[in-house]
């Protein structure tokens, strides 16, 4: 449950938000590392900017700047509707629900000291819990993290963090904050009727017909991202693969980020790595079967926070 100050005409007491007029508010964020988070390979269009970090959330421009345990974040400028007396309650409920918005992307809600305590107690995953202190899964929309991820595929993060910019500056709507621009991940309507031409000059290869097909069955209806929510991880998993581009891995990732599904553990060059010289020293033949056995079993009902900072860990402190 979150809560929060409205301090502006008139006061709502909470115990997590205040909020600074009407798109400026400050957010306790104890047991948070924002840079942390935004740079661990979970979403790709967040940017450094003036102190802190320009980006989206769904349809709305976001700054987000974190001192000690306090999230400070200005809102963008949504784009006009007409305001008929109906509508002034609306807006108002929406300003209201800006600081939850926030909160739940970032899932500040997440009982991170719980969730850390439930890891193995091996070296391995010791440094890297140690290392990542404050990391947390983000919620993600599940078409922009689906359509991500299918674009990652056999790409570097800087890679994808190029392809995810060229596709929302292309295909996505402009929000601007302050003097700053940032672009909305493209709706999956809006990729359907884009060309395979198209989408190959943002970079994406023979990735581009695999992002338009998906987009095409998320827009017939025919995948419902949505209803798939109340599908149990098995399942859910089986409709994700079925999808062009898809794989376990991808699957998997899309489970942790978009469906909270926090035991899927998924496994690319990095985590393979990683469990292969680490786990499985001496054993030179290691199927990834067994890989995705073991780390189903091993790391828990938290495998994927473990994975988030397995590759974290992997990718900054272990490569240098």
């Amino acid at each position: 449950m979150y809560s929060f100050v409205l301090r502006h005409s008139f006061v709502i007491r909470h115990s997590v938000f205040v909020i600074i007029f009407i798109r400026v508010i400050e957010i306790l964020a104890p047991d948070f590392d924002l840079a942390m988070t935004l740079d661990s390979g979970q979403v790709f269009h967040w940017q450094e900017a003036d102190g802190g970090f320009v980006g989206t959330i769904g349809d709305r421009a976001v700054f987000v700047q974190q001192n000690n345990n306090v999230l400070k974040v200005r809102f963008g400028v949504m784009p006009k509707r007409t305001r008929s007396p109906r509508r002034i309650r609306p807006v108002a409920d929406e300003r209201r629900a800006l600081p939850r918005i926030v909160a739940r992307y970032f899932a500040l809600d997440h009982p991170l000291e719980e969730i850390c305590a439930s890891f193995p107690k091996d070296p391995v995953m010791n440094a890297a819990r140690d290392f990542c202190g404050g990391l947390r899964i983000i919620r993600q929309p599940k078409w922009e993290c689906l359509g991500t991820f299918i674009c990652s595929s056999m790409k570097q993060v800087a890679h994808i963090r190029q392809i995810s910019l060229a596709l929302r500056k292309r295909f996505g709507q402009q929000r601007k904050i302050g003097d700053r621009r940032v672009y909305t991940f493209p709706s999956a309507p809006r990729l359907a009727r884009a060309s395979e031409r198209e989408l190959r000059e943002c970079k994406l290869g023979y990735r581009a017909e695999n992002l338009r097909s998906a987009a095409r069955l998320v827009t017939s209806g025919k995948a419902n991202l949505e209803a798939w929510s109340a599908l149990a991880d098995a399942e859910l998993q089986k409709q994700l693969c079925a999808l062009s581009g898809v794989g376990p891995k991808i699957a998997n990732c899309v489970m942790l980020f978009a469906y909270e599904r926090l035991r899927a553990f998924p496994i690319d060059v990095w985590i393979e790595r990683v469990l292969r010289q680490q786990y499985f020293p001496n054993r030179k033949k290691v199927t990834a079967q067994r890989l995705r056995e073991f780390s189903e079993t091993y790391f828990g009902e938290h495998g994927g926070y473990a994975q988030q900072y397995l590759f974290h860990h992997a990718r900054t402190a272990l490569r240098k």
